[in-house]
């Protein structure tokens, strides 16, 4: 098996929402055989389920990865090439490119329009191979760039890394001491800049669209459950997972 598949096999069946669909299903096995490991099963997984969606909890996982770097606002330097980290859409006849694109993929395209409005000089960088789509994520990132007003020749793709890592090694020796800004996901931001280190590139970081965004207002209905946070409790499960790899690798 595949090396990339088997990590992202691993990775999904460690997921909050896994564990627990494993959990109730445990739980339903051993109903009439083993009655109080089941009610311990049932309650394990609805103790998780609650936990991993209520919206401090995922909030205080989230933000300690996403506070490492303010918002992108203008370099001292002409900028060279703004790379835009590689996501996920699904290409779909009849939809313009940037609904194709799915949310993480679309927020870190506007904010590399937003900084390449701020130094057209650069040239745009996208990455990222197709994951089973007919397309790859770079030349999707490519073609809604392009939709919104960039012009094609600004964009360069890499159409063939599957993770941070390659990604890294392969746009590396094209912006080695270059002026580069490194965009992506907030949350996804410090191992990426980590690994763009690795490979000799100081890029200045511009994190895009944070899970966490504080205001000093608190409605009440924050401190109740909600589904959009299982999500973003599992991202920063997933990301936290990828540091803990990355750390063991380095």
């Amino acid at each position: 098996m595949d090396l990339f598949l088997l990590k992202k096999i691993i990775s999904l069946m460690i997921m909050p929402l896994s564990v627990i669909v494993f959990l109730l299903v445990i739980a339903i096995l051993f109903y009439r055989i083993k009655p109080k490991f089941s009610f311990v099963a049932l309650l394990t997984a609805t103790a998780l389920l609650i936990i991993t969606t209520l919206p401090p909890i995922s909030d205080a996982l989230m933000a300690p990865l996403e506070d490492n770097y303010p918002a992108f606002t203008r370099s001292d330097k002409p900028v060279d090439y703004i790379i835009i980290l590689g996501g996920v859409h699904t290409t779909v006849e009849g939809l313009p490119a940037t609904s194709q694109l799915k949310s993480s993929s679309l927020e870190r395209l506007v904010e590399a329009i937003r900084i390449y409005r701020l130094h057209p000089e650069a040239q745009i960088i996208t990455s990222g191979f197709s994951g089973g789509d007919v397309s790859s994520n770079a030349q999707k990132v490519k073609q809604a760039a392009v939709l919104l007003g960039v012009p094609a020749h600004r964009i360069i793709t890499e159409n063939y890394p599957q993770d941070t890592e390659e990604e890294a090694q392969l746009i590396a020796p094209r912006v080695l001491n270059r002026n580069v800004v490194l965009v992506t996901s907030a949350n996804h931001l410090p191992r990426a800049m980590a690994y763009f280190e690795k490979y000799g590139i100081n890029a200045i970081p511009a994190p895009a669209s944070p899970w966490v965004k504080k205001n000093g207002l608190t409605p009440w209905q924050y401190y109740l459950p909600s589904a959009k946070k299982l999500q973003q409790t599992s991202t920063a499960w997933h990301e936290t997972l990828g540091r803990i790899v990355q750390w063991f690798k380095s």
